[in-house]
This record gives structure tokens, C-alpha cells and sequence, in this order.
């Protein structure tokens, strides 16, 4: 029977699971550097690779696209003249942690030089190093 162990905080360990090897598609991109992505960009990374996939394939939808990155972090603000000592301040955005060696995202479907198309573009707006795998 599987037992859910819990830690300090009121998180289940329920996710770790290894995020360094293919699960779902042919082709992954794999971090090789730490680096942090909020909401808005994650969303803005999706937006651009849904893009580029459905100009590569003709805007034939027989390719697949998963996304294996779950907010994990909660960033706070407080106002700039605000005092010390009243609390933590409200969350404006989620966010999640990379470390080298997670696959952000997985494709299948694709043909190799599709694919090799798809990360040059990628890799020119991320911010940090990445790695196309097989």
C-alpha cells in the first residue's frame, strides 16, 4: 500500500517523481543550468513553442506537446513604504525552481530536422541553458 509521507509543511512528497529521463514523447528539452520561470512566463514559453509547432506542421495538429513543470514556489510582495514587522505580504505570482538536468518540456510525433528547428528557435529565448535529447 502506498504511503503518503509528509514533511513540515502541509506538501505532500507525492511529486517526486524523476524528472531526468523521457516518460511521455521522442524528443525533450533538458535544463543544463538552475534558473527560475514564473506563471507568465511559462505561459508565454507554451504560447511560442504551440506557435512554432503548428508553423512547422502545417497547421496539422498530429504532433504532442506536454509540459512537465508544476509550480511549486509562491513569490510575495509587500509596497515599498511599507514597515517592517506586519507580515509576509500578498502573492503576485507562482513560480517554479529548474536545476539542471530536469526535461521541461516533450514532444512526439516530429521528425528529427522539425525538431532541430523547433530548439534553435527555442533556445534563442530562453534565458538559460538547455539541451535537446532523444
Amino acid at each position: 500500500m502506498f504511503k503518503e509521507k509528509k514533511t513540515h509543511n502541509k506538501y505532500l512528497l507525492k511529486l517526486k517523481q524523476s524528472n531526468h529521463i523521457l516518460k511521455y514523447g521522442r524528443f525533450g528539452i533538458k535544463s543544463l543550468s538552475f534558473s527560475r520561470l514564473t506563471k507568465n512566463q511559462l505561459n508565454a514559453l507554451e504560447w511560442i513553442i504551440l506557435k512554432k509547432l503548428k508553423l512547422l506542421m502545417n497547421n496539422k495538429k498530429t504532433f504532442r506537446f506536454w509540459t512537465l513543470l508544476s509550480m511549486n514556489l509562491t513569490l510575495t510582495k509587500f509596497n515599498i513604504e511599507s514597515r517592517m514587522g506586519k507580515g509576509k505580504g500578498s502573492i503576485y505570482t507562482h513560480a517554479v525552481y529548474i536545476r539542471p538536468g530536469m526535461i521541461l518540456f516533450e514532444f512526439d510525433n516530429l521528425t528529427e530536422q522539425q525538431m532541430k528547428n523547433l530548439f534553435n528557435y527555442i533556445f534563442k529565448k530562453i534565458s538559460f541553458k538547455v539541451k535537446l535529447i532523444k
